[in-house]
């Protein structure tokens, strides 16, 4: 079995509201010095899969087609045993 994490976040030319509610709230909490916030999702997938380059394929295709969009969105993963 492998364990896959999927990172996904806005695109940096995307504005993240989300972002800047947490950054908001972060400044009327005392913390002053905070540049930027940028949020994302992390998606846990654990495939019965060995093959390591098989799991890069089907994740992959999981990307592209559901979990993430290409237009406004980047992803990366990492495959762990």
């Amino acid at each position: 079995m492998l364990k896959v994490e999927i990172y996904i976040t806005l695109k940096k030319t995307v504005v993240d509201p989300q972002g800047l509610v947490i950054k908001h709230a972060l400044e009327s909490l005392g913390f002053a010095n905070i540049e930027q916030v940028r949020c994302g999702k992390i998606i846990i997938l654990h495939l019965s899969l060995r093959s390591k380059v098989k799991a890069v394929q089907q994740v992959e295709r999981m990307c592209k087609r559901l979990l993430a969009n290409p237009i406004i969105e980047n992803y990366r993963f990492k495959i762990k045993k």
